[in-house]
């Protein structure tokens, strides 16, 4: 995992910056709930479940659904 989110490809996975905001923000918590543990850099240093929220949106492990109009 890098060290920072891929931003840009987890837009293109998305429609706009809004809804990846809130898909991350989604899975951020479920994970904070849920227990999951934290993935460590290099370096030692754990990211935050925000960072890996978007990182596994952007990689295409996280599904995205979106409410029928």
């Amino acid at each position: 995992m890098s060290k920072r989110p891929l931003i840009e490809q987890a837009l293109k996975r998305v429609n706009n910056r809004y809804e990846l905001v809130h898909a991350a923000a989604k899975l951020a918590k479920e994970l904070y709930e849920t227990g999951a543990e934290s993935y460590v850099t290099e370096e030692g240093v754990p990211l935050k479940k925000t960072v890996i929220a978007i990182d596994e949106i952007a990689k295409g492990r996280a599904v995205i659904i979106r409410k029928s109009e």
